[in-house]
């Protein structure tokens, strides 16, 4: 079940059955959960583009980033079991569609610092599973533009994005142009309004896989129970 998988990432989803999640699909034109495309509401925007970057991961926050594992999958899981066992569920305070860094996405209005304390939790129990990053993701990475805490992070924990540098974001759009982000922006406002205006919750470490084709699915929910 989980050969076929390149790349392996544990991330926040909403539920599959959620409005948010639901409205995600729709606005990036993918279901991670049943691995089909989705129409792109008509919002009198080019979601199609807009969504291109960001739509092969579906709906999700990043815990930890894809990663290719030194261990079997399966020692992956069961770890990733216990891990979630013990581990209680954090809110995820008032969410808000704001620019961060070119790009649209859903972040918390202030970060809660329990939800900053658990990914970087996280980061630290599923680091042993995670291979080495090669020359070429180093390059790549560094290619965006790192601070020298940032490149730290990278070099000790495969990402640079980690502990006091973590930012929880839901990514909406790629990079945009400043006179576009107004316009993207009340779209997806009115969009993922009614969603937003519920309660949400990191309660599940999911497990996402990158097949062949660079798609991202949603394997599996842990839910957290500590």
């Amino acid at each position: 079940m989980l050969d076929h998988f390149q790349r392996f990432a544990i991330y926040y989803a909403p539920h599959a059955d959620s409005d948010f999640w639901q409205a995600g699909a729709s606005w990036l034109g993918w279901n991670a959960q049943t691995g089909q495309r989705v129409a792109h509401p008509d919002l009198g925007i080019d979601l199609a583009q807009l969504t291109q970057t960001p739509r092969k991961y579906g709906l999700h926050g990043t815990l930890t980033p894809p990663m290719r594992l030194c261990c079997e999958p399966a020692t992956f899981v069961d770890a990733l079991e216990v891990l979630a066992q013990s581990l209680a569920p954090v809110g995820l305070g008032d969410l808000r569609v704001k620019p961060i860094d070119g790009f649209l996405a859903i972040v918390p209005d202030v970060q809660p610092q329990a939800l900053s304390d658990t990914a970087a939790q996280i980061v630290r129990a599923l680091d042993p599973f995670r291979a080495p990053l090669s020359e070429h993701d180093l390059a790549r990475r560094r290619a965006s533009g790192l601070t020298k805490r940032q490149d730290a992070l990278m070099q000790l924990w495969g990402y640079p994005y980690v502990m006091e540098e973590f930012r929880f974001h839901v990514t909406l759009t790629g990079r945009l142009d400043t006179a576009t982000i107004p316009q993207v922006r009340q779209a997806a406002m009115a969009w993922f309004g009614p969603a937003l205006e519920e309660r949400h919750h990191l309660d599940a470490l999911c497990l996402f896989g990158e097949a062949e084709d660079g798609q991202f699915h949603l394997i599996r929910r842990f839910a957290m129970r500590g």
